[in-house]
């Protein structure tokens, strides 16, 4: 009888998580239920799930509307009937068409109307009437007998109580962006819209039991057949799993050549063992698959790294799936795949921006739409987007709004009751927990099933064009659908555009896979050392550079470490400190046992990583491998406080006994595998960092200006382009403003001369800057102000930035004459009308002009309202004194001591202290272009903050943490580029 029942995935309509909707339901007694939500599936099987466990018979369909406007409600008989209902619902979702007023006849389903909106004798055999409770005395003088077989009872259920009704008409003005008080019924559910009780609904329709009767008819009609759980991504690559299995072994010893030479005893050691355990889970398709897509990548020269637990496979080292060595840094596939692990592994695949939609492309093309689909994502309701969007339904002014967001609610005298009905429903929707908003796209993932995707769930087409599940991943996992995980990173398009760059620029191939030589690089080591790092992957931030100095590190192994100790959680308990400490002084270091020395020397006795975690378990405590993993996921919180985690927690004790381990050492070593293992990071992926900055690191090393430019082009990294245009200036290369004959639209090299692109242009309209790019291709270089005037019929304003940025400079005229010039032509133009070709070239205008005057800043001034700052050095533009000032390299001679000195703002990391205080990092330049970082505590911060970017007199006292110099302000001053002030 419940066939109407909607969760909060009707989204900014219903109010109940699927969790309370089925208990609720148990509650009652009901154990038959159908979850029909409005154009969406997405919860449908949490939904399954959840009444299955609560004995409940669940039965799935959808209810379609145009807007806010019912059309009839669709549900599943069967397996066959969810799949068309998916494709209907998909097909209009994705061409964005409404509904027919009549639903189709869908293959094992029925569609079910309103009372009163299809006259009975028009019903075709899969359609039947809904009768809500209220409507019963329409059917006055109705002989519903006669019609017994079509009428069914369909008392929407849509929230949990009263109270969510208010929630739910709230939520309904949202949606539609207007004041709850201008809401119609037409767009709302009603008060009645809960469950009632089975004994009152039949008591409902006392005097109609045929249609109770026809309700549970209809109802036992109806199944859902599919397991959950079971394995449903693409079973075979080549089209049979023995055929796979084959070209899989192939492939691992035609790379184990390349990666190892022919004979290699560890590798063909590793490679048998992982290749049975693949075999065992039949998952040699999911490792084929994510080959064959690094191979069109390949193909294409797209650059990518692939990263996350799969770099401890050794199989997909040998087919390139990963650089990371596993035998180098004794990684354990047991931490990526085991006998126990019934899901597939997770391979991250990571490509430049630029090229990611084109790897999308070649999956769905290679696997076709009806096995693809992006995996979609909830994006749910936050808690300030939540009272600033009631605070516009309930007609609060933005100012207000901004009050409660700043300073919380003011109901203290109970007077506000318009603030006190937002608090109260902001504080119903945080207690759901994630509450959904909308729909979204996930980071990357894609999935590529066996049977047609619409076999699970219904697809829609956002605006980035890939057909898109309404299933999340954890809904996808539910039902055995794993993604494969095609990520985009800006950080990869440093290193691809470098590549091509440098092929373009220099004539030279890069083998950017070839890490290993890069690791071993004298010049790559100096550059590691010096922490000459700008621009390159996970190691330029101040927090890293800094990191780096305390650890001198200038090796693989050491920059994989830091790339672990650098993450949030192991800095914030003191692990990182007591890393550099025992880094710095390995004699201090004091081992728990001999067993722990052996297997954490390279750490100091510290669990870096939560491979860490697995060889401790195995090793100390003489734990299977698989059963390792499983203690490293259960610590990691996945199972922390079940039963699984305390027999895993006992397996360890009882190992340990009787092995003999001293109990006061097991129960430290417990303890400290329960606190690392919370935010400890896995080694293979803080490798394939090492391994992206390694090959980032490696190029800026030996083709810095190209490098530089890579990064300014992909608009990616820490910092702003102001300090990658610094970085790059200090390659030696020329920088010229942009030029409408050397620029194009991303800045380039050519030789030693960069042009700055006109991309960086402030106002510029990207159609014109790409047709004054496309008439310079087919008829050749700009002569002068009139020729480019005459062949692009530029604006008035949009002329005048590109003569003010410097896009004339090769005519030799200033750009004040330019100007001057300028407006004669753009009124000839107007006068002329639409510009048409000439046979012959315009004659050049003659201005006499007086002599103008011209100040060396002007230029510096166009450039920071135009490209946000100066090509020169700002230090150069400034008016100030600056002699007195102590630049950063003689910081070391005033340790502990107070000094002044003058830098210019790179950037500001916000922080709090323990007690929830505001303070901040920051990160200055000086006069010779070195860093100044500083630490602002809160008292300092509180009387001299910071004011957006340019120049700072900062006096504080010089700290040295290793060697490692912070300026620890006491005061600071903002001055512009003509105030002589001192502190």
């Amino acid at each position: 009888m419940y066939l109407n029942c909607k969760t909060f995935f009707s989204l900014r309509y219903g109010t109940m998580p699927a969790e309370m909707l089925v208990k609720k339901a148990a509650q009652l007694g009901i154990t038959t239920l159908g979850l029909t939500n409005i154009n969406i599936t997405s919860d449908a099987w949490e939904f399954v799930d959840l009444c299955r466990k609560h004995l409940i018979k669940p039965i799935l369909g959808v209810e379609c509307r145009n807007e806010s406007t019912f059309n009839y409600l669709l549900l599943a008989r069967d397996q066959e009937g969810w799949y068309h209902i998916n494709r209907f619902l998909s097909d209009h979702l994705r061409r964005e068409i409404s509904f027919p007023d009549r639903a189709p006849a869908l293959p094992g389903t029925w569609a079910i109307y309103n009372w009163g909106t299809v006259p009975p004798a028009q019903l075709l055999p899969h359609e039947l009437l809904g009768v809500n409770p209220r409507d019963l005395n329409k059917l006055f003088r109705v002989d519903t007998f006669s019609i017994r077989d079509q009428l069914v009872i369909m008392h929407p259920v849509t929230f949990q109580d009263n109270d969510h009704y208010e929630l739910h008409r709230v939520l309904r003005a949202i949606d539609q962006n207007i004041l709850i008080s201008q809401l119609e019924p037409h767009t709302t559910g009603t008060i009645n819209d809960q469950f009632i009780h089975p004994a009152k609904m039949v008591e409902h329709f006392e005097q109609y039991p045929h249609i109770v009767a026809n309700t549970l008819r209809v109802l036992e009609t109806c199944e859902v057949e599919m397991e959950l759980q079971t394995p449903r991504n693409r079973q075979s690559f080549l089209g049979s799993v023995e055929e796979d299995r084959q070209l899989l072994r192939q492939l691992a010893y035609q790379g184990m050549e390349y990666r190892y030479g022919k004979d290699h005893a560890e590798a063909t050691r590793r490679i048998e063992k992982e290749l049975n355990i693949i075999a065992q889970q039949e998952f040699e398709a999911y490792f084929l698959i994510t080959w064959d897509i690094i191979r069109y990548a390949q193909e294409r020269q797209f650059f990518y790294v692939g990263r996350g637990s799969g770099a401890n496979s050794i199989v997909a080292y040998c087919l390139k799936i990963t650089d990371v060595d596993p035998i180098e840094l004794n990684l354990f596939f047991e931490r990526f795949l085991n006998p126990y692990r019934t899901s597939p592994p997770d391979f991250d695949i990571d490509f430049s921006w630029r090229d990611r939609d084109a790897i999308i492309r070649y999956v769905f093309d290679k696997y076709g739409d009806t096995h693809t689909a992006l995996l979609g994502t909830v994006t749910t309701f936050q808690t300030n987007a939540i009272i600033r969007e009631m605070g516009k339904v309930y007609g609060l002014p933005k100012k207000e709004i901004d009050q409660i967001l700043e300073n919380g609610f003011n109901v203290q005298l109970n007077e506000d009751h318009i603030q006190r009905k937002i608090q109260h429903f902001s504080r119903l929707m945080d207690q759901e927990r994630s509450f959904p908003n909308h729909l979204s796209i996930h980071a990357g993932g894609i999935l590529i099933s066996d049977a047609p995707i619409h076999q699970y769930c219904t697809t829609y087409l956002p605006p980035k064009g890939f057909s898109t599940a309404q299933l999340d991943m954890l809904q996808a996992e539910r039902i055995g659908l794993y993604k494969f995980d095609i990520l985009s990173q800006r950080g990869l398009g440093h290193i691809r555009d470098t590549i091509d760059i440098v092929r373009k620029n220099k004539q030279v191939d890069i083998d950017i896979h070839n890490v290993k030589a890069f690791t071993v690089d004298e010049k790559v080591k100096e550059n590691l050392r010096k922490v000459n790092t700008i621009g390159c992957f996970y190691i330029e931030s101040p927090g890293m550079r800094q990191l780096l100095q305390k650890l001198q590190c200038d090796n693989y192994l050491t920059l994989v470490a830091a790339s672990s100790i650098i993450r949030p959680g192991v800095a914030q308990s003191g692990m990182m400190k007591q890393y550099i400490h025992s880094y710095r002084n390995p004699a201090s270091v004091t081992y728990l046992h001999p067993v722990i020395e052996e297997l954490l020397s390279d750490t100091f006795g510290i669990m870096v990583y939560q491979e860490d975690v697995i060889k401790v378990a195995h090793t100390y405590a003489n734990m299977e491998l698989a059963d390792a993993d499983s203690l490293r996921r259960a610590m990691a919180g996945k199972y922390r406080g079940t039963k699984d985690f305390e027999k895993i927690q006992e397996r360890f004790f009882a190992n340990c006994a009787q092995l003999g381990r001293p109990y006061e050492v097991s129960v430290e070593v417990w303890r400290q595998i329960a606190s690392f293992a919370n935010f400890s990071f896995s080694k293979a992926h803080s490798a394939s960092f090492a391994v992206e900055s390694y090959q980032s690191l490696y190029l800026k090393t030996y083709f810095p200006a190209e490098f530089m430019v890579a990064v300014i082009n992909n608009f990616g990294g820490f910092y702003n382009r102001e300090l990658y245009f610094r970085e790059l200036k200090k390659t030696g290369v020329n920088i010229h403003p942009p030029c409408i004959n050397n620029s194009d639209y991303p800045t380039n090299i050519k030789g030693q001369e960069v042009y700055v692109g006109l991309i960086h242009v402030e106002g510029l309209e990207q159609a014109l800057a790409e047709r004054i790019l496309e008439e310079r291709r087919q008829c050749g270089p700009y002569l002068h102000l009139e020729d480019f005037c005459n062949r692009i019929s530029p604006g008035a304003e949009q002329l005048e930035l590109l003569i003010r940025i410097g896009c004339f400079q090769f005519t030799g005229q200033t750009k004040k004459q330019l100007l001057w010039k300028s407006s004669l032509l753009v009124r000839q133009q107007n006068t002329a009308g639409i510009h048409n070709l000439s046979l012959f070239k315009p004659a050049t205008v003659n201005c006499e002009l007086p002599e103008l005057a011209y100040h060396q800043h002007e230029d510096a001034f166009d450039e920071i309202d135009l490209l946000g700052f100066p090509l020169a050095s700002p230090f150069e533009v400034l008016n100030h004194d600056q002699s007195a000032y102590i630049p950063a390299r003689d910081f070391h001679r005033y340790i502990n001591q107070p000094i002044t000195t003058l830098g210019y703002l790179v950037t500001t990391k916000p922080m709090r202290t323990a007690k929830g205080d505001p303070m901040c990092f920051g990160t200055f330049l000086d006069r010779e272009g070195q860093f100044i970082d500083t630490v602002h505590f809160p008292d300092s911060l509180r009387q001299y903050p910071f004011q957006k970017g340019g120049f700072y007199i900062l006096k504080g006292k010089a700290i040295s943490e290793y060697n490692v110099i912070t300026l620890e302000i006491s005061q600071m001053k903002k001055i512009g580029y003509f105030e002589d002030k001192k502190l």
